[in-house]
């Protein structure tokens, strides 16, 4: 996921899931933190679920979703092929069958993934669900009026890379065969043994061409999930879903849908959703958040209640701040340099200026410290959690500045405690006690990503971060350090320009094995052997602190997502 302000992803976040972990796994209270003001921890069906959100869900069309299982929200409405294991904690990083029988049957060589539909899978209308209706549901993702979505698709499809949609060119994907009504096979044009975390996307939900309305759909769109649409004003800003009779439990393991009825509301300050999740107060008593932290001040306020502090949901996802050096500018060109600033960034700092160890672990690896990530503890330049500035000073005299130097840190104005000023301040104060000078450069939001990920404007030395579109090294280490990813003319997030063939061709080697414990394995020497290179500083990976109402059961927090997952919530 291409570096998002709340949760990770590949391009920009829109609605996103898509930030947040440490060694200990995520998990969600137990059940006596769970329980709501009649002391019964048992779900029950029934009731009104109210979500208070800070972003609207603009995007609710499948195709142009971009988080795995589309987010919280549209995951109620739309089933993939695939999707998330709805557990606490590392379990929930698991990829398991959603409309599909199982995670997908590769070929010898993981190009060609075959899926067989469930028995018995129906829209909210009774009609029955194909596997055409998925194929469609792929290619009217490449419509240039339904972008938004991730970009693997176009990149793995055999002869994908020029395709328009379907509105514009109605032969299809020949890519994508659908041999009878519950088969779909899928021919890549290289080696993917993590086909079956793609497979969540929303890419993958079931479209009946019959009742496609192009870029109206998002308004009503058809569920195959437990959900449907029955109001979606200001563009997703009031969404309400109420049940699909024609879903079936029996065809669906993963989502609980308890409440009869779910009300989105969005556009609030982050302030007042906090605000109105811990009074508690009237339909918030049955409420939650899927895209609001606590910050470090509403935190302490919380510690300090213990009834508020049982309402208060812990998640970790895959997701790395980081300082990031374009070592085609001066003196970053010079390793050594690199490796002074690595030696001399005080983590404990940096860690308080994102609130705190409550809100933010220290990290010395890019990947996150996850076991389904690869992770693989190391630290190339050692320097405990305050740093070392005598040895940074040591390789700045090596590397020809026994007299200091001064750099400029690019950083956002944005007061999201991740590349915003207090971060920035606290590497400018580490750095100028092993004599480096940091100037600060802040720019509004959408000036600082336009300027970082433009190989011609990219600065020298920025503070950057990333995420998982899935819960796996892969789609963390390839999009900032494969080679051929990078982009000259467009959106650029190999910051560091690496361009090495060995790594190329590891990434190839990886992407090849289907065996996924296998390949974590992997992913994590890989991360070792470029973090030697101190192409970046990793800071740390943030932690999520969200807040439920008083009446809300059922809270499952999983690695993939770090937030509560709506499907399992229940409210009487």
């Amino acid at each position: 996921m291409r570096q998002p302000s709340v949760i990770a992803r590949r391009v920009a976040a829109a609605s996103v899931s898509l930030v947040v972990a440490a060694g200990a796994a995520a998990c969600g209270p137990k059940d006596s933190d769970a329980k709501g003001s009649g002391g019964d921890s048992t779900p029950h069906k029934g009731g009104t679920l109210t979500v208070l959100n800070s972003e609207p869900q603009s995007d609710f069309d499948p195709a142009r979703l971009y988080t795995s299982g589309g987010g919280n929200v549209p995951s109620l409405v739309y089933r993939t092929l695939t999707t998330r294991n709805r557990e606490n904690g590392a379990a929930g990083a698991e990829v398991v069958p959603d409309l599909a029988t199982d995670t997908g049957r590769p070929n010898k060589d993981a190009t060609v993934w075959t899926y067989t539909l469930k028995k018995g899978l129906a829209y909210e209308d009774g009609t029955p669900i194909t596997s055409a209706d998925i194929k469609y549901g792929v290619e009217r993702s490449f419509a240039p009026e339904l972008s938004g979505g991730a970009p693997y698709l176009r990149d793995w499809l055999v002869g994908a890379a020029d395709y328009q949609g379907p509105y514009k060119d109605k032969k299809g994907l020949s890519a994508i065969e659908t041999p009878d009504a519950r088969t779909i096979v899928f021919h890549l044009n290289k080696p993917e043994g993590e086909f079956p975390y793609l497979a969540t996307q929303t890419q993958f939900a079931p479209v009946p061409k019959s009742k496609d309305t192009g870029t109206k759909y998002e308004s009503h769109p058809i569920s195959s999930g437990p959900y449907k649409v029955v109001e979606n004003e200001n563009d997703g800003e009031h969404l309400v879903l109420e049940r699909n009779t024609h879903w079936s439990a029996a065809t669906d393991a993963e989502r609980k849908a308890y409440p009869d009825k779910i009300d989105v509301r969005s556009g609030l300050d982050s302030s007042v959703i906090n605000q109105r999740l811990s009074a508690s107060q009237g339909a918030d008593a049955a409420a939650v958040t899927t895209d609001t932290n606590l910050g470090p001040a509403e935190l302490a306020k919380v510690t300090g209640d213990k009834e508020l502090a049982a309402r208060v949901g812990t998640g970790h996802f895959g997701y790395t701040n980081y300082l990031a050096f374009n070592p085609k500018v001066k003196p970053f060109d010079n390793p050594k340099v690199r490796q002074a600033i690595a030696y001399a960034i005080d983590r404990s700092s940096v860690v308080n200026a994102a609130g705190g160890s409550a809100l933010a672990d220290s990290a010395t690896t890019f990947l996150p410290n996850q076991k389904s990530f690869g992770y693989t503890p190391y630290d190339p330049f050692p320097a405990g959690r305050s740093g070392n500035p005598a040895k940074a000073r040591e390789l700045l005299a090596q590397a020809g500045h026994k007299s200091g130097l001064t750099i400029t840190l690019t950083h956002s104005n944005n007061k999201d405690f991740e590349t915003s000023p207090e971060i920035a301040t606290a590497v400018q104060d580490a750095l100028k006690k092993a004599g480096i000078t940091v100037k600060l450069q802040g720019l509004e939001d959408n000036d600082y990503r336009d300027k970082i990920h433009s190989v011609k404007t990219e600065p020298g030395f920025f503070l950057a971060h990333w995420g998982a579109d899935w819960p796996s090294g892969g789609p963390f280490l390839a999009p900032i350090f494969d080679g051929r990813q990078i982009v000259k003319d467009g959106a650029n997030f190999n910051t560091g320009l690496l361009n090495d063939k060995s790594v190329n061709a590891e990434i190839d080697a990886i992407n090849k094995l289907t065996d996924l414990d296998a390949a974590a394995q992997r992913w994590g020497a890989l991360d070792k052997k470029i973090g030697e290179q101190a192409l970046v500083v990793p800071l740390f990976h943030p932690v999520y602190k969200r807040l439920y109402g008083k009446d809300v059961k059922g809270v499952v927090i999983s690695d993939w997502t770090g937030v509560l997952d709506i499907s399992q919530v229940a409210v009487k």
